[in-house]
C-alpha cells in the first residue's frame, strides 16, 4: 500500500500529538487517521526531530500539570464520597 502523507505533514502531526494537549486518539481523529498510524509515526520520528526546545519544555510542564490535575481530580471523588458517607451517617 502506497503511503500518501508527506514527511511535512507526519512531522505537524506528531508536534500537534506532542505538544497540543489533546489526546492521540483526539489527534488522529481530527487530522483523519488512524490512531496506530499516529503512534507509529510518534515512534519514527520521536520527540526529538519535531519539537524545538521550548515545546520540550512546554511539554514537560503540561505532562507535570496534567498529572496534577489528574491526582487533585481523584481527591475531589474522593472527598466527594466522604461527604455523601457522613451525611448519611448524621441521619
Amino acid at each position: 500500500m502506497a503511503n500518501n502523507k508527506s514527511d511535512e505533514f507526519k512531522a505537524d502531526a506528531v508536534r500537534i500529538a506532542l505538544t497540543s494537549g489533546l489526546t492521540r486518539r483526539e489527534v488522529s481523529a481530527d487530522l483523519g487517521v488512524g490512531l496506530s498510524t499516529l503512534n507509529k509515526w510518534i515512534q519514527q520520528l520521536g520527540a526529538v526531530e519535531v519539537v524545538s526546545a521550548a515545546d520540550a519544555d512546554l511539554l514537560l510542564e503540561n505532562e507535570k500539570l496534567r498529572r496534577e490535575n489528574r491526582v487533585l481530580k481523584e481527591e475531589r471523588e474522593v472527598l466527594k464520597k466522604a461527604t455523601a458517607f457522613f451525611a448519611r451517617q448524621k441521619t
